[in-house]
């Protein structure tokens, strides 16, 4: 009798384990390697902005975003890439406005996702042409951002009509971000380690134009999906 209760027992622990093993595997999100002339850094998509994920990742699975460059840097804001027509460009070359893919339906999530460091979000055309607030197909940027003070999230909270959580606060005043931006641009992923925010510093701090081009071109030299 022991022994079949000590059976039993043995089954259903091993039963246990493999279905917390399934949910932890079925948890894991989409991780893509973005590799630059300036060092390489991983990128987690979010699954709760599906269409942005699948979107991004169809461009990646192409191989559009390969050779593209990081067009637009601001220290301390954030750095934007994902022009599809920037393939080739020299720095002396006029950037072609992207107008070669569609459009996403906007996916905002700040209850979980806020522009804080490190944040992946879409750029989009401006309110006054864009009033649904509707993404890129393909642009993107990477929140660096500057650091706020208790006074500063006040300020956007009453401007955005929500309160942050003592989590967010906390995120934005020890990690800075960009708050300026939440709720009005969709944020689908992050910079998955803190070793990959030294090549996206370093990204930042390049010298730029009065447009906020780099002087020297940083290029997308491939992107790829891990496994």
């Amino acid at each position: 009798m022991i022994r079949k209760l000590l059976c039993g027992l043995c089954l259903g622990l091993c039963l246990f384990a493999t279905m917390l093993a399934q949910a932890q595997t079925s948890s894991i999100r989409t991780r893509v390697l973005v590799e630059t002339s300036k060092g390489k850094f991983v990128l987690e998509l979010f699954d709760e902005t599906p269409k942005h994920r699948d979107a991004f990742l169809a461009n990646v699975r192409a191989g559009k975003y390969d050779g593209t460059l990081f067009h637009r840097v601001i220290r301390n804001f954030m750095i934007q890439g994902g022009n599809l027509q920037s393939k080739g460009l020299r720095y002396e070359d006029e950037l072609p406005e992207d107008s070669i893919v569609g459009t996403i339906e906007a996916e905002f999530r700040p209850e979980l996702y806020i522009h804080t460091r490190g944040m992946l979000a879409a750029a989009r055309l401006g309110d006054e042409e864009n009033p649904e607030r509707r993404s890129s197909g393909s642009q993107f940027y990477i929140v660096t951002g500057k650091y706020y003070t208790e006074l500063d999230l006040n300020k956007e909270e009453e401007k955005h009509g929500y309160k942050y959580s003592p989590a967010q606060r906390q995120a934005y005043m020890s990690e800075g971000g960009a708050a300026h931006l939440d709720g009005t641009y969709t944020i689908f992923g992050r910079l998955l380690d803190s070793k990959d925010f030294k090549v996206v510093d370093k990204i930042q701090r390049v010298e730029t134009d009065g447009d906020d081009r780099p002087l020297k071109n940083v290029v997308v030299k491939r992107m790829s999906i891990l496994p």
